[in-house]
């Protein structure tokens, strides 16, 4: 679903915990059964034998290309840590969680005899791993807002290039976070939802933010530090899911000290956690980067950790939210809920393109490891928190590959590429370019579900 009906986002009515024999009692798992005992506590709704079998399917060495789906790489002995989350189907971290849903979708789907239309908005990688996750599914179409002309080469030839009939990628004139306002905006018509069972991929559903949860325990368990020792992740973050499934590993007790929010020249969780401010940034506001993922200036899961911070209050949370809608900023400065941010353990940084350049040049010298440029203002911000004793886990979020330009700006060389994707760019796009109009979007949504509705059992 995503949004629930009253416009807010779902969450659990409690976050269940693990006791430090609990989590001790993890080791030896494999990815897939780790998963399960991590997820199983909020889904009831499927019997057990089922959901193994889904996230036996979904974390396959087939599928992510490595028997620890999320292997863990030293950077030398910095005390820094390479958590690889990009080996997937579309080459981006979004894979470790769209791989489920669209696993669990066509399961429920089936079961209910039900389908299902996915509406949603990405900066780069989410749509891709959203269709790349539901193509060929039968009961399942894919409507993909896209801000045009600010995705890399390879990003938009990953997306545009599939020619299924169950695939619509939409262009929009803006940037993402009009498309992300789209999509809203979409969901807030209860009427039109309901009648073309209008559903969610973005990192605003929750099954995604609980299955990112899952490899912050994976990355613990492979670390095999004493019980109880504390450890670091940076994480570059523009909508704020992947680290606030961090949040949510660390509120079921996995140990973990800071959380390092990476941004890059759209700075507004780096100002928040600095300041105490939240600001975001209108469309025109927004810049183009060379981590165009993050480009975003307005974080709708943030709206899940102010809801944490503010003790589970609603109440509260929707004031807060409603100043963001107004686009007045919300001040914490001087309140409980600030030193309640101020001892979460999220911390902010960011990083320029001069420094994004350095930082990839950098890796490929002193590690022999190249990075694309978010993972890059990830590892930046990561050294600047990082703690002497304390492993420091970075997050990789996609591979060099699906940002060429910038990688070779930065090392004088292109980085490889898998066989499947060569010549991508080269290949036939299809997509529909769009203005910033929810009524234009209504009108072609309902078009295109019109003639396929006829033609799909």
């Amino acid at each position: 679903m995503g949004l629930a009906p009253d416009g807010g986002l779902a969450m659990p009515e409690r976050i269940p915990t693990f006791s430090a024999d609990e989590l001790e009692g993890l080791r030896g798992l494999d990815y897939a059964d780790l998963a399960y005992a991590v997820m199983r506590p909020y889904i009831d709704d499927i019997p057990e034998s089922d959901l193994r079998a889904l996230l036996r399917a979904t974390y396959h060495p087939d599928v992510f290309h490595s028997a620890d789906i999320t292997p863990l790489t030293p950077l030398g002995d910095s005390g820094l840590f390479l958590l690889e989350l990009s080996n997937g189907p579309s080459l981006a971290f979004k894979d470790i969680a769209m791989q489920f849903l669209g696993h669990v979708f066509e399961y429920v789907l089936e079961r209910r005899g039900e389908r299902l239309n996915i509406l949603g908005a990405t900066s780069g990688d989410t749509g891709s791993a959203a269709e790349y996750a539901m193509r060929g599914k039968a009961r399942v179409n894919v409507f993909m807002l896209s801000p045009h002309g600010r995705m890399s080469a390879f990003q938009q030839a990953q997306m545009f290039s599939l020619d299924e009939p169950n695939v619509f990628n939409i262009a929009v004139r803006g940037v993402f976070d009009d498309c992300q306002d789209l999509v809203k905006e979409v969901n807030a018509d209860a009427e039109f939802k309901a009648r073309y069972t209008i559903g969610a991929v973005n990192s605003i559903n929750w099954a995604r933010v609980l299955a990112q949860a899952v490899y912050y325990f994976k990355a613990y368990l492979a670390l095999n530090l004493p019980a109880g020792q504390p450890m670091d992740f940076s994480v570059p973050s523009g909508n704020f899911g992947n680290v606030f499934a961090g949040y949510l590993a660390k509120q079921m007790g996995l140990p973990i000290g800071q959380l390092a929010v990476a941004s890059n020249e759209n700075d507004v969780l780096h100002e928040f956690f600095s300041t105490g401010v939240y600001r975001v940034r209108r469309s025109a506001q927004v810049a183009q980067t060379s981590s165009p993922s993050m480009d975003i200036g307005k974080a709708s899961n943030f709206e899940r950790y102010l809801y944490l911070i503010a003790g589970a209050d609603g109440v509260q949370t929707r004031a807060w939210w409603a100043e963001v809608g107004g686009s007045r900023p919300v001040d914490l400065r001087g309140t409980a809920h600030w030193e309640a941010v101020r001892a979460s353990g999220l911390v902010g940084g960011r990083s320029s393109h001069a420094e994004r350049l350095e930082t990839i040049r950098r890796a490929d010298e002193r590690f022999g490891r190249l990075i694309d440029p978010h993972t890059a203002d990830g590892l930046r911000v990561g050294e600047q928190y990082a703690r002497a004793g304390v492993p420091m886990v970075c997050l990789e979020t996609a591979l060099p590959a699906k940002f060429e330009a910038t990688v070779q700006e930065a090392v004088g060389r292109t980085p490889p590429r898998p066989q499947r994707f060569k010549g991508i760019e080269a290949l036939p796009r299809h997509f529909t370019l769009l203005d910033n109009d929810a009524a234009a979007l209504k009108a072609f949504v309902a078009g295109k579900l019109g003639q396929t509705l006829q033609a799909t059992p």
